[in-house]
């Protein structure tokens, strides 16, 4: 039994035992188990699956020859749990099903295939607590890593345990809870060195050898193996500078080495088949007319265990038995196994044999390995379809293929986020010749790759050249090209002003088009040369082509939002928005999803519905913490700002300004200026107020530059600095007189009001607000007529208005103006009521946003889907929110969350 062979390990095997409890109690727990090779890692997992034994077990490991093969470890744990696809969402239940190679399709986004595993463990748990144990995550393929390490994060009432072994110092599984594994105490260490020696060795020696292995037990246990008390007499043959994994290693390929031939090629052939399908392994020996008493010396040496499985007692074991291999023997094994491996059911891992079997270049092979690589990319495993193009180009005699190969295996690089191995294959593509279209192709790998790592001044360059080249070859694609580099010098901003004017005269040159991201390169190319008034036909056009986009074209939101912004199209923003959100959520598209939220819960705020908008922004944080990405400041900060909750706001703003600065993205800094504006203007500090906007609006950012008019104006007016409050005024006016829109008729009405202090005006920026649906403008408006009127000393009609505004900010949770509406009420002599916190309150934030989901009439699953929860845990919250609120039903809970 693992546990009576553990010694010592008293503080590991509580905090397993603790794990267990907690998940036989209904609560979820995900651990990882981290230290060095032989530490003792895979011996506390078998002992966790030995107490486990009444719950359900499921294990499997990471096999460094398996690692291109997408989703291999994932299918391991997934094949058994299988029989309950059918209770997953449909989008969830399609994506699993691509993914594990059951159904063809679209390939799925890596995050609804986490949602789907997630539900899958989650079904399975609520028959019987589910443990599942996966050693040597360093080793996994990279897809199954990420769906695993996803479902770690978002493990909560469940009932399943999921639980890693991983070695250091890889950097597999960040931000997941963790035990490390070291070695044994001293004491402990003595004993199971003892244990292992074949006589009565000198103290010294014996303390030496435990200082040098650090207690490492399988050191403990591997080394001293064979040697005799005379060899002992200076520890492990004298002391060694080499890494202790690798004297282990040696030390099991020593013991290899002395086995017979045939047996040695049992361990061999072991080690190269990844699965440890013991009836596969026989039929692949008896091609090498081995049989099954071959492996008897290695069963009796506890090299591998062949009765269920072909499992070795360590990885240390199976990479001496791969390394102890010929590179002619290794041909040869993977030739058996390529034989024995169905090509209908299991064709990807039949390729890979057959590529390591072929000493040289072989077409057949290539064209096996890239039908595998098709196969991948259907199944969104970008990584594993890189490898296989890779081996495929290794393989191919004709250099045009080998180059289209190595081009193709750099984008599958790339659209996997795994920058760092691109370079090296264009380079190698370049070595070739190349096509006008491919080397146009590699160009814009390149762009792209610098543009995702830095949207900013260093990504113009490359995307222009590599635009350019595209330009006769691919006009669709110079014409987005063309667009992104637009994109990064909006982003460059102030930091470079000369940049987006430049940017934008080599932009003209793009072909011309009417798709999408043609007419919103052509309106933004007129807006930087031509001025506003000119490029307005232009600009709204793409505005009014967005609300037709395509759901590929919803890529293009992190430009099309901005565009709308800048010709004050509130319309299209809240309905791109709203649709771009729904489609991420329903295809988990990860490369969308994010922009969505944050770009809609910006849209939420300008409804005066701060409650959405946080939701929304918790939801985009917890996308954060489920895909291990950094967190993003900028949807935090503006809700932040309008609530005007001090020391948090101003420390949120701080760090965006921090944060753009140091990325050199002036487009940033607008956005971080208008923000402390608003913050200041909420809170009342004017001055402050006034210098932020001032500052922000020194440049004309796209779609920012009249929300920092919008702040200057308000400021200005109200530190007595009538120019400026002028001159803001009239530079929007030469916006809004050519927007027309009822947001542009409202921010301008607003700013004649204060600067003129125009009754009429107030009335009409009001009014054109709430025809704009704009909540939070049309209370901020109301606000600052009633500070008028009170100025005025039309105390009552002052009143009124600011009676209004007040019970919108409080509704809206904009609690520093609420608080700067109350302040003006008393200086009118009326007292106001402090709210009182109520139930809802009490709430969680996770809660909180589980209870207003489902107030919309969201079910389980699809707030679960929203929330990256399980089915299951949206239940088990709800009870706690029902307990909570002294309800029993959905239907009780819009009047609850009221109270």
């Amino acid at each position: 039994m693992a546990g009576e062979r553990l010694r010592g390990r008293r503080r590991e095997r509580e905090a397993l035992d603790r794990l267990l409890r907690d998940v036989r109690g209904g609560r979820s727990h995900a651990l990882v188990l981290r230290g060095e090779a032989g530490v003792g890692k895979t011996a506390l997992l078998d002992h966790l699956a030995e107490q486990a034994s009444a719950l359900r077990v499921l294990r499997a490991a990471g096999v460094e020859l398996e690692s291109e093969i997408t989703y291999s470890a994932l299918q391991q744990l997934c094949a058994p749990l299988l029989e309950h696809l059918d209770r997953l969402p449909a989008p969830q239940r399609a994506a699993l099903a691509t993914a594990v190679g059951l159904a063809a399709g679209k390939p799925p986004e890596a995050l609804l295939v986490g949602l789907a595993v997630l539900g899958l463990f989650a079904e399975a748990a609520s028959q019987r607590p589910l443990v599942c144990i996966v050693d040597d995550v360093q080793w996994l393929d990279r897809m199954s890593e990420l769906i695993l390490t996803f479902v770690a994060r978002r493990l909560d009432a469940e009932s399943v345990a999921l639980v890693f072994g991983v070695r250091t110092p890889a950097e597999s599984l960040p931000g997941l809870p963790e035990l490390t594994i070291d070695g044994l105490s001293d004491a402990d260490a003595r004993k199971l060195l003892d244990s292992a020696l074949a006589g009565p060795v000198d103290a010294r020696v014996r303390d030496r050898i435990v200082a040098e292995t650090r207690g490492n037990p399988l050191a403990l246990l591997e080394l001293p193996r064979g040697l005799s008390t005379a060899e002992m007499a200076f520890g492990f043959g004298g002391l060694s500078a080499a890494p202790l994994a690798g004297r282990v290693e040696d030390s099991f390929q020593r013991r290899i080495a002395a086995l017979p031939a045939d047996t040695r090629k049992v361990l061999l052939a072991a080690a190269v088949e990844p699965v440890g399908d013991v009836h596969l392994l026989w039929r692949a020996l008896d091609l090498l007319k081995i049989g099954p008493e071959a492996a008897v010396p290695a069963e009796t040496a506890q090299l591998i265990d062949l009765s269920r499985r072909a499992r070795f007692p360590h990885p240390l074991v199976r990479s001496a038995a791969w390394r102890s291999g010929s590179a002619a023997e290794l041909r040869e094994v993977h030739r058996v196994l390529a034989e024995v491996t169905d090509p209908v059911t299991d064709p990807d891992r039949r390729a890979w044999h057959r590529a390591h079997a072929v000493a040289g270049p072989d077409e057949e092979v290539a064209d096996e390995l890239e039908r595998s690589a098709d196969r991948a990319r259907a199944r969104g495993g970008w990584p594993a379809a890189a490898a296989f193009l890779e081996r495929a180009a290794e393989l191919t005699l004709h250099p045009d293929r080998r180059v289209s190969l190595l081009l193709a295996a750099a984008r599958a690089h790339s659209d996997a986020g795994s920058f760092g191995q691109v370079p090296e294959l264009l380079g190698a593509a370049e070595m070739g010749v190349l096509t006008p279209l491919q080397r146009a192709g590699v160009e814009q790998i390149r762009a792209h790759v610098t543009f995702v790592l830095n949207p900013g001044r260093a990504a113009g360059p490359p995307l222009l050249a590599a635009a350019e080249q595209l330009r006769d070859l691919d006009p669709a694609a110079a014409r987005e090209t063309y667009l992104t580099a637009i994109g990064a010098a909006v982003h460059t901003g102030r930091a470079d002003p000369d940049f987006l004017r430049s940017t934008a005269e080599a932009a003209r040159s793009a072909p011309p088009g009417d798709d999408l991201a043609g007419l919103m390169l052509t309106g933004l190319t007129a807006w930087i040369l031509e001025g506003y008034a000119e490029a307005a036909p232009a600009m709204n056009r793409a505005v009014d082509a967005m609300t037709r986009m395509s759901d590929a074209e919803l890529r293009l939101i992190w430009l099309a939002a901005p565009m709308a912004y800048e010709m004050f199209r509130f319309d299209v923003l809240d309905q791109v928005t709203s649709r771009a959100v729904q489609v991420a959520r329903d295809t988990g598209a990860l490369s969308l999803l994010p922009n969505a939220l944050a770009l809609r819960a910006g849209v939420m705020h300008y409804l005066g519905r701060l409650d959405d908008s946080s939701s929304l922004v918790d939801e985009a944080e917890g996308l954060m913490r489920a895909t291990g990405s950094a967190l993003q400041l900028s949807g935090a900060v503006p809700l932040a700002a309008y609530r005007g909750r001090e020391p948090y706001a101003s420390q949120l703003v701080d760090a965006m300004f921090r944060e753009a600065a140091a990325r050199g993205e002036g487009w940033s800094l607008g956005i971080a200026g208008y923000f402390k504006a608003a913050l200041c203007n909420g809170l009342g500090d004017y001055q402050a107020a006034f210098d932020a906007a001032r500052e922000a609006a020194a440049y004309p950012d796209l779609a920012i530059y009249h929300w920092n008019l919008g702040e200057l104006v308000e400021a200005a007016t109200r530190v007595n600095a009538p120019d400026e409050a002028e001159s803001a005024r009239t530079l929007l006016q030469e916006r809004t007189s050519v927007a027309g829109t009822d947001w542009a008729r409202g921010v301008q009405a607003l700013a004649d009001a204060l600067v003129r202090a125009d009754e009429d005006r107030y009335r009409a920026g009001i009014a054109s607000f709430a025809a704009a649906g704009m909540g939070m403008q049309a209370a901020r408006a109301r606000l600052l007529f009633g500070e008028w009127l009170r100025r005025e000393n039309r105390r009552s009609e002052a009143r009124a208005e600011l009676h209004r505004a007040h019970e919108a900010f409080t509704t809206i949770g904009a609690e520093a103006f609420a608080a700067r509406a109350a302040r003006e009420l008393a200086a009118t002599g009326e007292t106001v009521r402090a709210k009182t916190p109520g139930t809802a309150e009490q709430l969680t934030a996770q809660e909180s946003q589980i209870a207003r989901l489902a107030v919309t009439g969201r079910t389980n699953p699809e707030i679960g889907a929203s929330l990256f929860l399980s089915p299951r845990t949206v239940e088990w919250h709800l009870r706690k929110i029902f307990t909570k609120l002294g309800i029993t039903s959905r239907r009780e809970l819009a009047a609850a969350l009221q109270s």
